[in-house]
């Protein structure tokens, strides 16, 4: 489509203005369609954006998105139309606000609750330098479940500065919002709608609404009033949109329309976990299952159907749902968190001192874990390795595909300490097999001295072909699934003293599995020759998984060089 420009916009008619919101539509579709990314919820927020740019002055305002996979609209009134059809493509769009893409984008985003904090932080940024301009935290209802946004709201009052919240209220996260304050919203916007309980108010806001988000005519006043209001103290305007707004396939399946892949993927780790865990449950009723706001992507739909009252979805809490889980095996439950890896960063601390210091059995189900790709810096699942790898108690697994995947989830039941499962999205079945927790598996015994040791199904593929490439050049190279981070397989480490151990690993390359090994062997005196395989020292940008591995540390002609070199120094 052609850039709609500033000048443009501010003069349209509102005819003008809703045709252009059918246009970006229209373009976010067919992008998405391609490229894959955030269907349902870009095209709920195209007429509260388009509302956006036309009373404010970005850049010279500052728009923070929470989240930020609503920025679609955004991207495409900011000079970037011409090129949005790179999106979530390597060297292309990001599929987030991205300060280094354009100066419409002020802070990065991707996980949700900062967009109020960041607001705050800029407000009183620019009092202390006497500037003059407006600045917007565009929060959806679902981050209004996170803990950080209440701590933001808590330091209004206290740092005396002026912010708008524009509140996009669609009755979404991922999932369908849920708790107290869900509640208390729809009491907001229903009739008649609630009036008696100042609620934000209380925080220093002045609360505005709730006016429809899908409807310029409504939209457009009620925004420049909130500006008007704005000169006096912080503003809160309730927007209520639909998500999906505009396509009916959208609008009656956002779960289902929220992310959207470029292709269809065959198996998914997510799959077997709701059926395994629907099984286990039939012959142990003390199993309960919790996530934070993603019970579809996660897998556990399956499960929250057939046992709904054991079935636990807290919305974007993520330290919360820890401490639930810490809390509930405490008192005798066997829980599963099942969240993405880049999530369970959110929830560091409640690992350490709630889960593994008091030694609960509670099983973290640690999906999109590695580089999960198109997403990109906020979304890479490449760092759960490094800071699991040093907490005592907890038991680190990394299945070699879904079969095994299944295995670990079988024996779980009788684990009696914490456990951490990680895996990627897609994967192959693979039959199931029984294993000895702490043990690696040998999968290529050769006379060789020069091993593999592969950590997780993508890595392990690297190295069969690695290994194959090898033995077509006349090089015997042997191959071990690395299944377990910690305990580490001591006694197989051990006869493996001689030669040379060659590491892989989906996962950050400092503090993972190739640094274990070493430390291993240093500990016990032994001068071992380990090279190690992983992820470079940097965040990962977004892009297809297998490119970005091959392009970031894990090349399989850079690992056959390694190994040429190894057998030619024998």
């Amino acid at each position: 489509m052609k850039q709609i420009s500033a000048e443009e916009l501010k003069n349209a008619s509102l005819e003008q203005l809703k045709e252009d919101c059918g246009l970006l539509r229209e373009e976010i579709l067919r992008t998405v369609s391609v490229c894959g990314g955030h269907l349902a919820s870009n095209l709920g927020t195209v007429e509260l954006t388009v509302a956006l740019h036309r009373v404010f002055d970005f850049p010279r305002d500052k728009l923070i998105f929470d989240v930020g996979h609503q920025c679609y609209a955004h991207k495409l009134l900011s000079g970037r139309a011409n090129v949005f059809h790179t999106l979530r493509k390597r060297g292309g769009l990001s599929g987030f606000p991205k300060r280094s893409e354009s100066e419409y984008d002020c802070y990065d985003t991707g996980h949700a609750g900062t967009a109020i904090s960041a607001a705050l932080g800029f407000a009183k940024a620019r009092d202390l330098k006497g500037e003059d301009h407006n600045v917007i935290a565009l929060v959806g209802d679902g981050s209004f479940n996170n803990g950080l946004v209440y701590e933001a709201l808590n330091s209004v009052k206290i740092l005396e500065s002026r912010v708008l919240i524009v509140l996009n209220d669609n009755g979404m996260s991922i999932s369908p919002t849920v708790g107290g304050m869900h509640e208390l919203l729809g009491e907001m916007k229903g009739e008649p709608p609630l009036e008696d309980m100042k609620v934000f108010e209380r925080f220093g806001l002045s609360y505005r609404g709730p006016v429809n988000g899908n409807d310029l005519s409504e939209l457009l006043p009620a925004l420049a009033q909130a500006k008007e209001d704005l000169k006096k103290g912080s503003v809160l305007l309730h927007a209520v949109t639909k998500k999906g707004q505009g396509y009916s396939f959208c609008e009656s399946a956002p779960v289902k329309t929220h992310g959207i892949s470029p292709a269809e993927i065959q198996s998914e780790y997510n799959a077997a976990l709701g059926e395994e865990l629907c099984a286990l449950r039939k012959n142990h009723p003390e199993i309960v299952a919790v996530t934070a706001a993603m019970t579809d992507n996660v897998g556990l739909r399956p499960f929250f159907e057939a046992f709904p009252e054991r079935a636990f979805d807290v919305g974007i809490c993520e330290e919360h749902a820890s401490v639930l889980c810490a809390s509930m095996a405490a008192a005798g439950m066997k829980p599963y968190y099942a969240i993405f890896s880049t999530f369970l960063e959110r929830a560091f601390d409640e690992i350490i001192h709630d889960i593994c210091a008091q030694n609960l059995p509670v099983t973290l189900c640690i999906d999109r874990a590695g580089v999960s790709g198109a997403d990109g810096e906020t979304h890479q699942g490449v760092f759960d390795l490094s800071f699991l790898s040093f907490v005592p108690n907890l038991t680190v697994a990394i299945p070699k595909n879904i079969g095994e995947f299944r295995a670990m989830l079988r024996k779980s039941v009788d684990f009696r300490g914490p456990l951490a499962i990680r895996y990627p999205r897609e994967g192959t079945e693979g039959e199931i097999s029984d294993f000895e927790i702490g043990k690696f598996e040998l999968l290529h015994s050769t006379m060789s001295d020069i091993i593999l040791l592969a950590a997780g199904e993508r890595c392990l593929k690297i190295a069969e072909t690695v290994r194959d490439r090898a033995l077509s050049e006349g090089m015997e190279v042997g191959l071990v699934n690395a299944r377990f981070l910690r305990p580490l397989d001591e006694e197989l480490l051990l006869s493996l003293a001689q030669g040379t151990i060659i590491t892989l690993e989906d996962n950050a390359l400092i503090g993972g599995l190739g640094d274990a090994v070493a430390r291993f062997y240093r500990s016990h005196g032994i001068e071992k020759h380990v090279l190690s395989f992983g992820l470079d020292d940097r965040f990962l940008p977004h892009g297809e998984p297998h490119v970005l591995m091959q392009e970031f540390g894990l090349d399989e002609n850079a690992i056959l060089d390694a190994v040429r070199n190894a057998y030619a120094c024998r």
